[in-house]
């Protein structure tokens, strides 16, 4: 067979479009990890530590495993690197990749997104990085929200790049756009939105499937934005932000939650007693209506799961304190909130939550609407300030991050 230039450069262009994504929250954004086979309870002290890293640099960004490898981001003085960690605790590499966000709570945020051997990540400030997996060096990089004349909320940024098809994007918001594509392999500018208004969000972007339309679902600190991702056209956007509901800062929502969706219905959450939204999109792909609004489920910076027609996920009563909730996600009925010492981040993986608390308990937990049915717990005793980042599952393995500690269980049950 006669394979010709065109078809070979086909062919690997649509290798580069169809390649294995690692990233933040899992494969979907949604907090579900395709992961099986897992333990269905834990040893009494819980799962056996297999890894344990000390010098990774303070931050919340979540771990990710990939190729028997973890990657991590950590602030160090005033500059973000990003590790490559073996499986042995060795370091293979540690390179800085931009300036860290230097006012309130600076340390890293942003988790690596890998595509083969790229790795994507963002610092505080903005710099939009490409580094080789392999060898830590940049590929390219692109000053994104001093490009672009992003505008900040107290806290800079927190942005994990999203990768769809041939392309890198990012949210920087302010006046000059709301959100930027460059080609992921070369850094080159593919598109700039329009506008909507409203300052840097702290949400990552997720894309979004529904009835022949695909968008990109991105956020500043005032507007939900649904974004063409061929050209960045605005399909539509959705103020959440209201000054009349909102009393803790005059320039837009500390809005952390990367959207939830099913079919044509999308739900946004955040804390600080802000209402919950449920959203339904048109046929036509061009609109949202709102659908309910729920003042229970105001989720602060712990990410929410759908699972069987439910939402888990904790809420916000104060900065120290919170509840878990369960909601069905048609029509916003809540089916419990309890206590369990306090609000946190929640995944999924094998038909289980992994449920980990700021006060530093983490617990296996059945999915049940009747209640929070904690299965096994143990507490996290090593690293230093707050409990934060989000739980990685990915090998038979469950990765957890403690300011400067990274440390990785064994939760496989084959």
């Amino acid at each position: 067979m006669k394979i010709t230039f065109a078809t070979l450069i086909l062919f690997i262009a649509t290798l580069a479009v169809n390649a294995q994504l690692v990233q933040w929250r899992g494969p979907n954004r949604d907090g579900i990890f395709n992961e099986t086979g897992l333990l269905k309870q834990w040893p009494e002290n819980g799962p056996e530590v297999i890894l344990e890293v000390d010098d990774i640099g303070k931050g919340w960004s979540s771990p990710v495993f990939f190729d028997n490898m973890v990657y991590i981001t950590g602030m160090i003085d005033t500059l973000d690197y990003l590790s490559a960690v073996n499986m042995d605790g060795t370091i293979k590499w540690k390179v800085p990749y931009g300036r860290s966000w230097n006012q309130s709570y600076p340390d890293t945020r942003s988790t690596p997104t890998i595509e083969d051997n790229r790795i994507y990540v963002q610092s505080g400030t903005g710099r939009l990085a490409c580094i080789d997996r392999e060898t830590g060096k940049d590929i390219w990089a692109v000053e994104v929200d001093k490009d672009f004349e992003s505008e900040y909320h107290v806290w800079g940024n927190s942005e994990t790049p999203l990768i769809v098809d041939d392309k890198v994007i990012c949210t920087p918001g302010g006046q000059k756009t709301s959100v930027v594509a460059f080609n992921k392999l070369t850094g080159e500018l593919m598109w700039q939105s329009e506008s909507v208004g409203g300052p840097r969000s702290y949400i990552s972007a997720t894309i979004y499937e529904f009835n022949g339309h695909r968008f990109v679902l991105a956020a500043t600190a005032s507007h939900l934005i649904a974004l063409r991702p061929e050209n960045g056209e605005i399909a539509w956007s959705y103020k959440y932000f209201d000054a009349e509901k909102w009393e803790w800062q005059d320039n837009g929502l500390i809005w952390t939650n990367t959207p939830l969706y099913k079919d044509n219905q999308i739900f946004i959450s955040m804390g600080y007693d802000y209402p919950a939204v449920m959203l339904t999109m048109d046929s036509t792909g061009t609109s949202v209506s709102e659908k309910y609004i729920d003042h229970t489920l105001d989720n602060h910076i712990g990410g929410l799961v759908l699972f069987d027609g439910h939402v888990y996920a904790s809420n916000w009563f104060n900065n120290s304190n919170g509840r878990w909730v369960c909601m069905k996600w048609d029509n916003g009925e809540i089916k419990y909130v309890t206590d369990w010492d306090t609000k946190g981040p929640i995944v999924m993986a094998d038909g289980l939550l992994y449920c980990y608390n700021e006060r530093g308990k983490v617990a296996l937990v059945n999915p049940d609407p009747k209640g929070f049915d904690i299965i096994s717990e143990f507490k996290i005793t090593k690293g230093s300030g707050p409990h934060w980042a989000h739980p990685f599952i990915a090998g038979g393995k469950l990765f957890m991050r403690h300011g400067e500690i990274l440390l990785g269980y064994n939760i496989s049950g084959k």
